[in-house]
């Protein structure tokens, strides 16, 4: 397992990037607009660990957040996302986001913090029973 980012909400993009950057000295990896979504999403890195990032994630309808609400996940890159499932769910893990694209889950720690699952390289194959499973709460 490889540790890839912790996503944070922000309510202005502009000021939270003056923060992290020009204060902090982190620098932006790369950047995704999502007219469709409605969000940006910015990632950044400190010079000194290139390898592991923060994902700025600013939905652009929202515009406070109450607190901790604005913390979102981490997010691991794993060698086999249904093997690992599998496992969890042998231990009792809820799976709240299955892996239906052989690419993606979520899943929460016992003290409620979302935790992304992301495929290392292409997605699997689309394999039963995960493509047909349905959400379990939120994430």
């Amino acid at each position: 397992m490889k540790f890839l980012h912790t996503m944070i909400r922000v309510s202005d993009l502009t000021v939270s990037l003056n923060f992290f950057c020009n204060l902090l000295g982190l620098k932006e990896l790369r950047r995704r607009d999502s007219d469709k979504g409605r969000f940006t999403l910015v990632f950044l890195y400190a010079p000194k660990n290139p390898e592991s990032h923060i994902e700025l994630t600013y939905n652009w309808d929202q515009k406070e957040y109450t607190c901790g609400s604005n913390f979102g996940h981490l997010a691991f890159e794993v060698d086999n996302i249904y093997d690992l499932c599998a496992t969890l769910i042998d231990e009792k893990v809820v799976i709240n986001r299955p892996p239906r694209d052989g690419r993606m889950a979520f899943i929460r720690s016992p003290d409620g913090i979302s935790i992304e699952l992301l495929q290392k390289g292409d997605p699997l194959p689309l394999q039963k029973p995960w493509s047909i499973m349905e959400n379990h709460g939120d994430w």
